[in-house]
This record gives structure tokens, C-alpha cells and sequence, in this order.
């Protein structure tokens, strides 16, 4: 294989990293604040894709469009989450109604999307300022993959500053401890699950809203994004945020050389990156538990 094939590979796998990343991210931000097993996850991913279309549709413009994604998205989540998650927190068996009600969230808004926009696949293109490339030596590079790759690099530095270094993310940390002390501190416990899901969710549409340009949009786009989200979540430790990022690097790395070297396998790479994770590492490479318990 040449440096360029290489190179260009590289780059392809570090953006669709990024955007799975994107998703991901949300996915382990609800489950390790909220406790939450948002199934529906990619279908906020799904949703952020149709509210951009629709934005550009009336303003002729992709950043309106993306902003609507995330804005859209994330008001959905909190909607949702105040309407129906809340309701079944602490019910008996709480983890099987979430995965139940969660799946239902699935096929309304798969057929809400149908509903409204129809069932033809829309497109989005590329936004004039990143249409080109750049060339690194002899290697060419879309210059919206470069985009998507610092637009990741930036969510992942202000998602940390955020949690590790202001008062509200050490009250995130702090209710995803013990909800009901720092519900007694004064803290509107409630309130800051509903920003939490919102954000994550905001965060899915906004991953929708970037993959447009380089997929297309149409229903049930959700249900392939979550496979490919929990496998990255399960891969880097449910709940850990820097597990997401590092597995979703390795799962778009392995995904562009597996096309390359064995397109027949490529689909399989993934599950068999998991499988091999998950025999040495039970809980996930990034967990804290130190494997499985002898019995």
C-alpha cells in the first residue's frame, strides 16, 4: 500500500470517527449521567439530518441548517425525557421499561419522518467554503472531512473543560453519584437531567446534520448509527466519556483498512474488534472494574 492510499485512508477513517463519535458521546453522557439506556439515540442523529434539510430548504444556508439539527434534536430529547423517561424512573424493573419505551421512541419518529418529509431520500451538500480540498504533498483531502475532524476535536476539549473544570459540570458529576444528595443541597436534580439528555441529544443531531453531505437522508438511517454507536460505547466502557472517544478512533480506523484490504469482511470488523474487547476486557477497555469475578 502507498503512503497516499495511506494517508487518504487515514483521514476518511479519522472523520468518520469523529461524527460516530458525536453520537456516541451522547450516548455515554446520558447513560453515565441520567442512568438512562437510550436506545432511540440514533434516531436523534436521524431527526438533527431532516431538521437541517429543512432549514436549508427555507434559508438556503448549511450553518442555519446545522444549528436547527441541534437546537431541534436536543428540544425533542428534553421533551421526551420530561414526558415519558422521568415518568418510569425509579419503577421496578426500570432498565426493561427504558429499553421498551426507548424502542417505541424508534418507530414514531422512523414514521413521523415519513409523515412529514416522506419516505424518497433527501440530500444535503457540502457548504460552499468547505466544498475543496487540501493537499498534503501529493495527498488530497476533502476539505470537510477536515472540517468534521476539528469540529470533533473541539466538542471533545470543550466537553471536557466543561465537565472536569466549571460548577456545573461538577454538579453533573455530582448527580450522577447520588442524585438524591445533591438533590437535597438544592440543586434541581430534574431540571439538570433534562439539560443532560438535551445536550446529548443536540449533540446526535448535530452528527446527523454533518454526515449529510457525505450520506444520505432518509429513515431508518437511526437504527444503522445506534449499532455502530453501541459498539463504540460497549467497546470503551459504558459511561466513559474518553472510552467513547478512544473506540470510535478505532472503530473508523479499522472500518477504512478493512474496506481497503478485505471488503468481503468489512461489515463483520466491528463486531469482531467488540468480541475480541469484550473476552479480555468484559466491562470495556476504559472501565474501572478490573474484569470478571471468579466464581
Amino acid at each position: 500500500m502507498s503512503f497516499e492510499i495511506f494517508i487518504s485512508q487515514f483521514f476518511g477513517g479519522l472523520s468518520v470517527a469523529m461524527l460516530l463519535f458525536l453520537v456516541a458521546s451522547g450516548l455515554t453522557l446520558i447513560f453515565g449521567v441520567a442512568k438512562v439506556f437510550n436506545f432511540a439515540h440514533g434516531s436523534f442523529y436521524m431527526i438533527g439530518a431532516y431538521f437541517s434539510y429543512q432549514a436549508i430548504a427555507l434559508f438556503d444556508n448549511f450553518w442555519i441548517g446545522a444549528a436547527a439539527a441541534a437546537i431541534g434534536a436536543g428540544l425533542v430529547g428534553m421533551l421526551l425525557e420530561i414526558c415519558f423517561i422521568r415518568r418510569i424512573a425509579g419503577r421496578e424493573e426500570e432498565g426493561a421499561f427504558q429499553i421498551l419505551l426507548t424502542y417505541a421512541f424508534i418507530l414514531i419518529l422512523d414514521d413521523a419522518v415519513k409523515f412529514i418529509w416522506g419516505p424518497a431520500y433527501k440530500t444535503i451538500t457540502k457548504p460552499e467554503s468547505l466544498a475543496g480540498s487540501l493537499n498534503f504533498g501529493t495527498v488530497t483531502v476533502p476539505t470537510y472531512n477536515i472540517f468534521i475532524i476539528l469540529l470533533g476535536l473541539v466538542i471533545v476539549v470543550s466537553a471536557w473543560f466543561i465537565l472536569s473544570r466549571t460548577k456545573t459540570g461538577k454538579i453533573i458529576q455530582a448527580a450522577s453519584t447520588d442524585a438524591q444528595m445533591v438533590g437535597m443541597l438544592g440543586v434541581n436534580v430534574s431540571l439538570v437531567m433534562s439539560l443532560v439528555f438535551g445536550v446529548a441529544t443536540a449533540m446526535g443531531g448535530l452528527a446527523g446534520a454533518m454526515a449529510a453531505p457525505l450520506r444520505t437522508v432518509a429513515p431508518g438511517t437511526g437504527v444503522e448509527v445506534i449499532i455502530d454507536s453501541l459498539i463504540v460505547v460497549v467497546i470503551g466502557g459504558l459511561g466513559n466519556f474518553w472510552g467513547a472517544l478512544f473506540a470510535a478512533l478505532l472503530i473508523g480506523e479499522v472500518n477504512a483498512f478493512g474496506i481497503l484490504w478485505m471488503p468481503q469482511w468489512a461489515s463483520l470488523l466491528s463486531f469482531a474488534v467488540m468480541i475480541v474487547v469484550l473476552i479480555f476486557k468484559p466491562k470495556g477497555l476504559f472501565s474501572r472494574e478490573k474484569g470478571r469475578k471468579k466464581i
